[in-house]
């Protein structure tokens, strides 16, 4: 017997490893960023929101190219709206806009501001 992949079980389990790995690449894409500016000596007030910007953009992209793999390109909105459903438990921090391409890029673009605004602050 087969099981599908559009089934609950399975929508759980692509829950809880983006659970599992959310924080270890965080922490691998915030670091050069943190690293690339004590090398420019910005202030570290601006480095650390700098870099999780940076690193969110990334680690949503990881992410959701995760959840595509695992659902295929068809069916991830199936997925997306499973969380939706399940907001007060599975979808708690889940809006339809950590998907969109244009708001990772737009991280992206605000944390190399900030790490050009923190060259001209002494």
């Amino acid at each position: 017997m087969q099981q599908s992949e559009l089934s609950e079980k399975n929508y759980k389990r692509i829950y809880w490893i983006t659970w599992l790995i959310w924080l270890p690449i965080l922490g691998l894409f915030a670091w050069p960023y943190y690293e690339f500016g004590k090398i420019l000596m910005i202030p570290e007030i601006l480095i650390l929101p700098g870099a999780l910007l940076f690193a969110l953009s990334f680690m949503l992209t990881i992410l959701h190219g995760y959840v595509t793999m695992s659902l295929g390109n068809l069916h991830r909105n199936h997925y997306y709206k499973w969380l939706l459903s399940h907001r007060l438990t599975y979808g708690f921090l889940f809006h339809p806009i950590l998907t969109r391409t244009r708001f990772r890029l737009s991280l992206i673009i605000i944390s190399m501001l900030v790490l050009f605004i923190g060259n001209f602050i002494p």
